[in-house]
């Protein structure tokens, strides 16, 4: 068992790899919750590989990963997992991203008896022409209701406008027309393929014994490793953006924006890029900034805009997003904003205020288990130890964040999605 303790949160990580190649973490915490999520490196970018063994690429449908996410649940005997969870009391869930599936439980009581259900159905499938058939019209009604989401919208149009070949661009449900393709050879083919063990990983977080807990999980493994590699392709992506605005007409009452810049240095250090991020939202967007209380008083913006560096293998992107009822001239300053700090540098006082409202906020994630435990498997999947971004903060300054304003947010990589009310709405 390996043991990673960071001093500056007095948190340890617990890890244990098993032999057939499963990693499991634990990170206990002084409460009565337990959680614990067990995730497959497989997400909807992942839409072209060799299996283990061929030497035939295979293309999968879009959305097959969502889709498998929620066939995984029905077992052979007519029951759903999920629903067995929820009647014992523990709140189980599960869900797909870009890169990574998951399947979790949260509970105070009843987390043994929970375990023996979660164990078997994430590691015995059950597929069958019928099944997979009931599952399509739900997963239908499901793409309808994102169709209908203003906010995905947003991103998916932004995703479309920054990257041309990227599979960022598949929607994670995938459309009408490609789950129709979707069969129980294909949902076992993508299982054999990468929910594997040496693929997966397991974080249990909360109200646990490690040695104990370990030992739980060990006697409930059944997978076996594949002595042959699953072997992923992905498309080649140009460095340019493909095009610089985007609008859509949706029922809302005030328009949504969404300002991406495009990272194309996948090589870079992410985590420290991420911290100086933030730490770059504050300085620009905080409520005690200039810009904020410019746009505050001017009614042209009414709460504080969020920013995000998104981020995995193959893509990485900033987002900054806001709601304003003047699209264009919020943008404008915004950019101007933007270009200004480049030129006359960072204030001391700002950055040593904003680092430490975003160091508090980092801490105050590892109060959650729930955050901690998905924060841990998203960060694994990154080739990142959650703990590094503790570790890098001491070596965050001012002239690094100057440097990565000057890098990242570049107009030529800048593009705009933006949702805006349906005018015919507003006319009747």
């Amino acid at each position: 068992m390996q043991i990673i303790e960071n001093s500056k949160i007095k948190e340890k990580l617990y890890i244990e790899k098993f032999d057939n190649g499963l990693t499991i973490m634990i990170l206990p915490k002084k409460t009565r919750k337990k959680y614990i999520v067990w995730s497959t490196n497989f997400g909807s970018i992942d839409n072209k590989f060799y299996a283990p063994g061929e030497k035939v690429l295979t293309v999968v449908p879009d959305g097959i990963a969502h889709y498998l996410e929620h066939k995984l649940f029905e077992q052979e005997n007519g029951e759903n997992s999920l629903d067995i969870l929820t009647s014992i009391g523990v709140d189980a869930n599960a869900y797909t991203t870009n890169d990574h599936t998951a399947y979790l439980y949260e509970c105070t009581d009843n987390f043994d008896e929970a375990l023996d259900e979660f164990m078997n159905y994430v590691q015995n499938p059950y597929f069958t022409d019928e099944n997979v058939e009931k599952e399509r019209g739900i997963i239908e009604q499901e793409i309808m209701m994102y169709d209908d989401y203003p906010e995905w919208a947003l991103y998916m149009n932004a995703m479309k406008c920054l990257y041309k070949d990227n599979e960022i661009n598949i929607d994670i449900a995938g459309t009408k027309e490609t789950i129709a393709k979707i069969t129980k050879e294909k949902l076992y083919k993508i299982y054999d393929s990468f929910y594997r063990p040496e693929n997966m990983i397991i974080v249990l977080s909360g109200d646990f014994v490690p040695d104990e807990a370990f030992d739980k999980i060990k006697s409930k493994i059944t997978m076996k490793a594949n002595p042959n590699e699953t072997k992923r392709l992905y498309n080649k992506e140009s460095e340019e953006i493909v095009q610089e605005f985007i609008e859509k007409e949706m029922n809302v009452s005030i328009p949504t924006v969404l300002i991406g810049y495009k990272d194309n240095n996948l090589k870079g250090d992410k985590v420290k890029k991420d911290i100086a991020i933030d730490i770059l939202g504050c300085i620009l967007f905080g409520k005690s900034s200039k810009l904020y209380e410019k746009l505050y008083e001017a009614g042209k913006i009414f709460t504080e805009p969020t920013i995000n560096y998104e981020f995995s293998k193959t893509f990485a992107h900033i987002l900054i997003q806001f709601q304003t009822n003047d699209v264009k001239s919020t943008v404008d300053e915004i950019t101007l904003e933007i270009n200004n700090l480049k030129k006359t540098g960072i204030n001391f006082d700002d950055f040593e205020r904003a680092k430490r409202r975003v160091y508090g906020d980092l801490v105050k994630d590892y109060n959650e288990v729930s955050n901690i435990a998905t924060g841990i498997v998203a960060d694994y999947f990154k080739d990142i130890n959650s703990f590094d971004y503790f570790e890098e903060f001491s070596s965050i300054s001012k002239e690094y964040v100057e440097k990565v304003l000057r890098e990242l947010f570049v107009d030529s990589k800048k593009v705009v999605s933006v949702i805006k009310p349906n005018e015919k709405e507003n006319e009747e």
